[in-house]
């Protein structure tokens, strides 16, 4: 798998040295630098920029590149003996995605399920998440109401973000509970809110229509730890 750009590659060159396989160098490095990095046992290549630019098809690579292990999904019913599961519906964007994976690494989730999608670019994803894809238990799962009814029997409260939901600050949280996203455009189908225990939302303190989808996701991660 390849990524690109130097916050991920450099994330894992501090807390993964073990899964690059290849760290390819497009740009010129402090002497001290590279001599730091020859000792951390993985190959590294220089390449001209050209080289580069091709590798990444022409993307923003920043001098940084690598080939690195592949990332391992997990199936979803190990985090079924969890306390804090975020559930992914239908969200397609991978950025929104890598920073979801961010924020919920850093504040707490026990891992995240992305349903409705039959695959999912994790080299793009591992990018977009500054690494952090290699920290999150990961899982894809197309049905959402199997996840959600097998979350139900094993003792979790649901919770989804719904505009008309109840506001997150005045919500009882359980201790085990999944907090379910909807898409960026759609939000949650009438369908999924149904089977919710609670709706949640985030009220504003100015007229608007809504959040970004990773960004709300923060702050609902953040208010229900």
């Amino acid at each position: 798998m390849l990524i690109y750009a130097k916050q991920p590659i450099y994330y894992l060159i501090n807390k993964y040295p073990n899964k690059i396989k290849i760290l390819y160098l497009a740009k010129e490095l402090e002497k001290k630098e590279y001599s730091r990095l020859m000792k951390m046992g993985f190959e590294i290549k220089r390449i001209p920029n050209e080289a580069a630019q091709k590798m990444c098809k022409n993307a923003s690579h920043q001098g940084f590149l690598a080939e690195v292990d592949d990332v391992h999904l997990q199936p979803y019913d190990f985090l079924l003996e969890k306390k804090f599961v975020l559930i992914l519906s239908g969200v397609t964007d991978v950025g929104n995605i890598g920073a979801l994976v961010r924020s919920a690494y850093a504040l707490g989730v026990d891992g995240i399920i992305a349903c409705g999608l039959k695959q999912l670019p994790l080299d793009t994803i591992m990018r977009t998440s500054t690494g952090a894809l290699y920290d999150m238990p990961f899982a894809v799962e197309n049905n959402i109401h199997d996840v959600i009814n097998d979350f139900k029997m094993s003792g979790f409260t649901t919770y989804g973000a719904d505009m008309s939901g109840m506001d997150i600050r005045e919500t009882r949280i359980d201790k085990k509970k999944i907090l379910v996203l909807g898409s960026e455009g759609e939000g949650l189908t009438s369908r999924i809110v149904s089977k919710l225990d609670c709706a949640v939302s985030i009220k504003m303190k100015h007229e608007f229509d809504s959040l970004n989808v990773s960004v709300a996701g923060a702050i609902l991660m953040d208010r229900m730890r």
